[in-house]
């Protein structure tokens, strides 16, 4: 049929509907494996703060705890000792008086300061502004040895005293807590890292010293954790007493190689380090004695030392603070809020304070190494650290027993803080979760905080001489102690540095990114309902203490 007049074109056929953007590729991440959302507290956790072992486990775990922080003690007063005078003697009485300060110093911080299981031992921070005084009385004329060694005991005693009311001002007047309040994740990160990895002289290189008892030590540290696996029943026996268990072997093994004669023939420094006899700690230690005030004499002050001694006292606060972080994530407890850091370094410079009364050689400060041990045992009882501290008072008193344990040869403490100072450091790692890991910003700041903080410190000692002259070197004896006491701290150098990038670059732009959000609730009181579980004082203290010393 052909086409009508009224035939009309037929309308064009719409046009196409704009074609939907594609679906977003899949995520490569999911499709790899799980992703782990952030953990505030730890769930591997066989023990947290508040819930005990067993009493024969507590009282073994809290031995534990007293032979991993005798190291430090024993270390410090046979290298600080000798070099002021003393005899042998006088070096065990220095050992039985830290072992004394240490019980009494653990005791107030798990009862009254952070409630952490936390060890208070003496502090590596003093060495230097003893190394000044030391130095001072060299240039003296004494009758005999013996004087010299407690003239320079008495100035340390005065130049603690006095040192102390920097963190009791600093923590009771809550400047301290203030502080803390500009810390977030990407601060304390490095920070806590530091706590760990600053401490890297006191690992293997310890260890080479005697490398046949120390590496020996340290593999069966290791064979342990492979151990455990084994069998289900052994499991926590290996893990949570393992150290003990590779300390009696490695230290027996010693004590053959040095009746054997294996060392008869080899340098002094060799023997010192590796034979069982060579402390004389045990025949020169006293059966009984109790430490008491003003031992060594009257207190002397002078300015010329306080000030090394102040900035000894700032640089404690500043690694205790680290410390502290780790042990609340070690501990299965959250993260320690301003008022409980101030309170805590508020009560340190009372435990200073009473170590210059008592005439400890150093002051104290919270125990790394103890801290790597709640990782290592995966107990993070505040009880247990509270019954080691009668570990403390009872070889502190009775200087005989005390000095049998404190003959193990230094390497064997080596070995094991290469595996407890490695832990901590690994801790300060996991904070970066609760910042965005992506941030180039990010990295930037945890980059520059972890090399400075290990850097620096590390040119500070590496240039500071046998008798305590560090870089710094200008006509104020006081100024060169502070500063190199300050900058010879791999804490207080990341503190400084983390705290015044991470408040300054970008800083209210990238709130979210730095973790603020999550970090904001355990700064105040009531922030976080979990606060009172974990760091509220015993016995309804709170209700009678001032509000301020809280």
């Amino acid at each position: 049929m052909g086409e009508t007049a009224h035939n009309h074109h037929q309308p064009p056929p719409p046009q196409a509907a704009a074609a939907a953007p594609p679906p977003p590729p899949p995520s490569l991440a999911l499709s790899r494996g799980p992703t782990w959302t952030p953990a505030e507290q730890l769930q591997q956790l066989h023990y947290c703060i508040h819930s005990n072992p067993s009493w024969p486990e507590t009282c073994l775990l809290a031995f534990e705890h007293y032979i991993v922080m005798l190291g430090t003690t024993v270390l410090i007063a046979r290298n600080l000792v000798p070099r002021m005078g003393g005899d042998p003697g006088d070096t065990a009485r220095v050992i039985q008086t830290l072992l004394f300060m240490s019980g009494i110093n653990t005791l107030l911080q798990t009862i009254i300061g952070t409630r952490l299981p936390t060890v208070m031992g003496p502090s590596y921070a003093f060495v230097l502004p003893v190394l000044s005084i030391m130095r001072d009385y060299n240039n003296e004329t004494f009758s005999n040895e013996h004087d010299r060694f407690v003239d320079t005991m008495r100035t340390i005693q005065g130049s603690l005293i006095v040192s102390s009311f920097a963190n009791i001002i600093l923590g009771f007047s809550k400047a301290w807590g203030n502080l803390t309040r500009f810390f977030s994740p990407i601060t304390v990160a490095p920070v806590v890292c530091v706590v760990g990895l600053g401490l890297f002289m006191r690992g293997f290189p310890l260890l080479a010293n005697c490398v046949e008892i120390g590496l020996p030590m340290l593999i069966l540290l290791i064979i342990c954790q492979y151990l455990k696996y084994l069998h289900p029943r052994a499991n926590p026996a290996i893990e949570r007493f393992g150290l003990l268990v590779c300390v009696g072997i490695i230290w027996a093994f010693a004590a053959i190689l040095t009746v054997s004669g294996a060392y008869n023939n080899v340098g002094q420094q060799t023997k010192q380090s590796c034979r069982t006899d060579r402390s004389y700690l045990m025949s020169s230690a006293s059966w009984v004695k109790v430490p008491y005030p003003f031992q060594w004499g009257a207190p002397i002050f002078r300015a010329s030392h306080v000030f090394g001694m102040i900035g000894a006292a700032l640089v404690s606060s500043a690694e205790s603070t680290g410390t502290f972080f780790a042990a609340a994530r070690l501990a299965g407890a959250t993260h320690p809020p301003a008022h409980v850091l101030s309170r805590s370094i508020g009560l340190q410079g009372v435990s200073l304070l009473l170590d210059g009364i008592f005439g400890a050689a150093v002051g104290t400060t919270a125990s790394v190494e103890n801290v790597g041990l709640l990782g290592l045992t995966h107990v993070g009882s505040r009880r247990v650290v509270q019954i080691s501290t009668a570990f403390m008072f009872f070889f502190s008193i009775f200087g005989k027993f005390g000095a049998l344990f404190a003959s193990i040869p230094l390497p064997i403490f080596a070995a094991i803080y290469c595996v407890l100072f490695g832990i901590v450091a690994a801790i300060g790692i996991s904070f970066i979760q609760f910042s965005n890991n992506n941030s180039m910003r990010n990295h930037y700041i945890l980059g520059m905080a972890l090399f400075l903080g290990i850097s620096i410190p590390q040119y500070f000692v590496s240039n500071t001489t046998g008798d305590g002259h560090g870089p710094v070197r200008t006509n104020g004896g006081w100024f060169n102690d502070i500063l190199n006491t300050l900058f010879s701290s791999p804490p207080t150098v990341a503190m400084i540095v983390g705290t015044l990038l991470d408040s300054t670059l970008e800083a209210r732009q990238t709130i979210n990114d730095r973790g603020i959000p999550w970090w904001k609730p355990f700064q105040s009181r009531k922030g976080d309902v979990r606060t009172d579980e974990f760091y509220s004082l015993p016995l309804r203290i709170n209700e009678w203490m001032p509000t301020r010393f809280l």
